[in-house]
């Protein structure tokens, strides 16, 4: 039964086109089911990240019958009724399993060689495990995925530089205002993103932090751990006559931030310069935003260019890791019965 993937990233389209198919984590498991019990696939996993939203699928079907089938699905689940024609992306085996082994080391993220997508890409798998919603061959196929990514991490310097969304966010922070000791800083969003833009941010120096997050017991302990303070998440609009750069990523399906409710806060402000940095999908803060006087809102594909000064020093790890990728996939294709891929594997993006 072959493996085939489905999806869209930073590599194909933009920002505001990956935010209308993102999945809620708690869509995930139904959607999954809603796949199996069409016939599309017969077994799958799902992964939405601020970067990419993919579907990996175990089919009976014949790979032209099932791109049709979960275009036909992505379209309808997210109620999108233009013409996707480059943005979307299919691979079929090959193809297929040597993208998720690249996706799974970082070789075809924003970042080349960040280690958050290998995290988020073990708990997609794990979400389909538990809901039953895997097999033989998607469960083979993963598990070799992560082996892979850890054998990369050893084995080359794939790794130098910044590895993560959140330290290039943090980069950039620096780039505007040189140094962050005397910079008030506002973390919005607990999760394992802000946590991680959080550390790196007092790493850096932060003068001070405050976060901010629906759960308030988890503000707390994520502000103790870092020496900064926790804000109630319905009072975190009155910290902004105080802050100089505000970092966002909610789960939030709208934004939580816009022109409206910016305006009088800049009066208070005095209308100081403001650094937003939006690395939230669906984005936290209107684009509209932007066009305020002394406000620098930057969203997660305007990270790239940050992430683009440390690929030069990564792309002679690439080779490397490459040769090592194809001769994994090969083998994983073999033991299952498939035919040798042979040359037959190539990036999909160009990693």
């Amino acid at each position: 039964m072959p493996i085939v993937v489905i999806g869209l990233s930073h590599h194909s389209s933009p920002v505001a086109v990956r935010e209308r198919f993102a999945f809620e984590e708690a869509q995930i498991p139904a959607a999954i089911r809603s796949l199996r019990e069409q016939g599309i696939a017969d077994e799958a996993v799902i992964l939405s990240t601020c970067n990419r939203v993919e579907i990996y699928a175990a089919t009976s079907l014949e790979p032209a019958a099932a791109f049709a089938e979960l275009k036909g699905f992505l379209a309808t689940r997210h109620d999108c009724r233009d013409s996707l024609t480059d943005e979307l992306y299919t691979l079929g085996e090959p193809q297929s399993v040597a993208h998720l082994f690249r996706v799974a080391c970082g070789l075809d993220s924003m970042v080349l060689g960040e280690t958050e997508i290998l995290g988020q890409l073990k708990k997609a798998y794990e979400l389909a495990l538990q809901h039953g919603h895997t097999g033989r061959r998607l469960n083979k196929t993963f598990q070799r995925a992560f082996n892979v990514a850890k054998h990369i991490r050893t084995e080359t310097s794939i790794q130098r530089g910044s590895i993560s969304v959140a330290s290039v966010a943090v980069e950039l922070a620096e780039k505007i205002f040189t140094a962050l000791k005397e910079r008030r800083v506002m973390v919005i969003g607990a999760g394992e993103t802000g946590e991680k833009t959080a550390r790196a941010l007092v790493s850096r120096g932060a003068g001070s932090i405050v976060v901010v997050n629906r759960s308030h017991d988890r503000a707390v302990a994520l502000a103790g751990e870092l020496g900064g303070r926790a804000a109630p998440f319905e009072d975190w609009l009155k910290e902004f006559e105080q802050i100089d750069i505000a970092i966002t990523s909610t789960s939030a399906t709208q934004p939580v931030l816009d022109r409206a409710k910016l305006e009088p806060l800049m009066k208070l402000r005095k209308n100081r310069p403001l650094l937003l940095i939006d690395i939230a999908v669906p984005r936290d803060i209107d684009p509209e935003v932007n066009l305020m006087p002394n406000i620098y809102l930057f969203n997660i594909d305007d990270l790239q260019a940050v992430a683009d000064n440390h690929l030069q020093q990564r792309k002679e790890e690439v080779a490397r890791c490459e040769a090592i990728l194809q001769e994994k996939v090969r083998g994983l294709l073999v033991a299952s019965g498939g035919r040798d891929p042979g040359a037959g594997v190539r990036p999909a993006f160009g990693a």
